[in-house]
């Protein structure tokens, strides 16, 4: 602790993000990160902007990309709000719409950022505890709060809610935002953003770091009803008026252009993650349904912090939570064929 902190800085537990190791010939299987580069368009499309228009600002509200994003999921340019990856959505989120003076309610087993938001912000949370499957039970959300937020599918878990499920927690909840943060739905299921013109509760967040291709790039927007992001808009001009640089809104559209690219790769993860789940289940893994481009496995014998520290030592690197109830499980990022192999045989070795 510094003398010259404030209180509010003093008592934050912040954010542990995924490891990042300097490791060479490293199997990096631990912070999703999507095994297939890129779109070739993306690449194209920010050398076009490397010339002297850099000295200009990035026009502010980003039109051009929020045109394409709302072409591409048949809503209007004004229901769509962009930020810096979608953790600082979500931190405007936080800070504009969720309401004081009761809960807010996240699963027991979810991103850890947003105790971190509820802390930054003065929120009170309130966790609710995942069903034995690990799944989320809507009925478990008909209670006061001062609004709503998990992953679908939800993280560190894969597991997916189907719409018709995630509509009755709107249902519940009329009075209250209930935000949807779909960084892996592109892996298996089916936006929530088809539902936004019917519930003005409705706030779904998403990220062009995974199913994309751009974790490197930070582009992250929210879809919802023009006075929920007209809340997003105030708080943005009211800390970081031009929030994605000229090089992030060029890259970001040109992915969204390239339909079969990113299509090529969702379906490159997915077959993938079916290959993996069927050789760690062959190796006495229970590996919970994924809908997500990583998968949440515990081996019915083998302690989860043993063969992570295993895997390492072989210069593969998984994620494992120290927490309750999730502490035998392994996450395990779905690599590269070459790299799934790695990690299936380092297992076996095991």
């Amino acid at each position: 602790m510094s003398k010259f902190w404030s209180p509010l800085v003093n008592d934050l537990v912040p954010y542990v993000p995924g490891e990042q190791p300097k490791m060479a010939n490293l199997v990096k299987l631990n912070t999703n990160e999507n095994p297939f580069g890129p779109s070739p368009k993306v690449i194209e499309a920010i050398q076009a902007e490397l010339n002297d228009s850099l000295r200009l600002y990035p026009d502010p509200e980003g039109e051009s990309l929020r045109q394409t994003i709302a072409g591409y999921h048949n809503v209007n340019p004004e229901q769509v709000f962009l930020g810096n990856g979608s953790d600082e959505v979500l931190a405007h989120i936080f800070y504009g719409l969720f309401q004081h003076g009761a809960p807010v309610l996240f699963p027991d087993v979810t991103y850890s950022f947003y105790p971190v938001y509820c802390g930054l912000y003065n929120i009170e949370g309130k966790t609710v505890p995942l069903t034995d499957t690990f799944e989320i039970n809507p009925a478990d959300y008909r209670q006061p709060n001062g609004g709503v937020i998990f992953p679908n599918p939800n993280a560190p878990t894969g597991r997916y809610l189907g719409l018709e499920h995630v509509e009755a927690i709107l249902q519940a909840n009329p009075d209250r935002v209930v935000v949807v943060d779909e960084a892996y739905i592109d892996f298996g299921g089916e936006s929530a953003i088809t539902l936004v013109d019917n519930y003005p509760n409705l706030l779904v967040s998403q990220t062009l770091s995974k199913a994309r291709s751009l974790a490197g790039l930070r582009v992250g927007f929210a879809v919802g009803h023009p006075d929920l992001i007209e809340a997003l808009n105030r708080v943005k001009n009211s800390f970081n008026s031009y929030p994605l640089d000229r090089l992030a809104l060029a890259g970001a559209k040109a992915a969204y252009e390239d339909e079969a690219w990113f299509r090529k790769c969702c379906d490159g993860v997915i077959s993938e993650r079916e290959r993996v789940t069927s050789a760690l289940e062959s190796l006495g893994f229970e590996v919970l349904p994924s809908k997500a481009n990583f998968i949440f496995a515990r081996h019915k014998t083998q302690a989860g912090e043993a063969l992570a520290k295993g895997l390492r030592e072989q210069g593969i690197i998984v994620r494992h939570f120290n927490k309750p109830r999730i502490s035998e499980f392994l996450r395990i990022t779905i690599g590269t064929p070459e790299q799934n192999d790695a990690l299936i045989e380092g297992i076996r070795a095991l």
